[in-house]
C-alpha cells in the first residue's frame, strides 16, 4: 500500500525576493509582501523606508529607488 501526503502549503517557493533573488523569511513576506505573501523587493535591494511604505508589496512609492538614484536615499552619493 502506498501512502500519499498532500502538503498544506503551496509547492511554489516564495521565500526569495522577486527582484534580486535574495532569500527572505516567510515572516518578511507576510509582513511586507503582497496579498499572496510574495516579496517584490527586500532589504538587499531596497531601503527600509521604501519597504515599509509598500515597495516590498510591489507598490510604487514616492521615495527614490536606491538602484536608480545617485545616493542610497536619492541624495548625493557617499564619498
Amino acid at each position: 500500500m502506498v501512502g500519499v501526503t498532500i502538503a498544506p502549503w503551496p509547492s511554489v517557493d516564495d521565500s526569495v525576493c522577486r527582484h534580486c533573488g535574495a532569500h527572505v523569511s516567510d515572516r518578511f513576506c507576510r509582513v511586507f509582501g503582497d496579498n499572496r505573501n510574495r516579496a517584490h523587493r527586500c532589504g538587499e535591494c531596497d531601503t527600509y523606508a521604501r519597504l515599509s511604505r509598500g515597495s516590498a508589496a510591489g507598490e510604487d512609492v514616492a521615495i527614490p529607488d536606491p538602484e536608480t538614484s545617485l545616493g542610497r536615499h536619492g541624495g548625493e552619493p557617499d564619498a
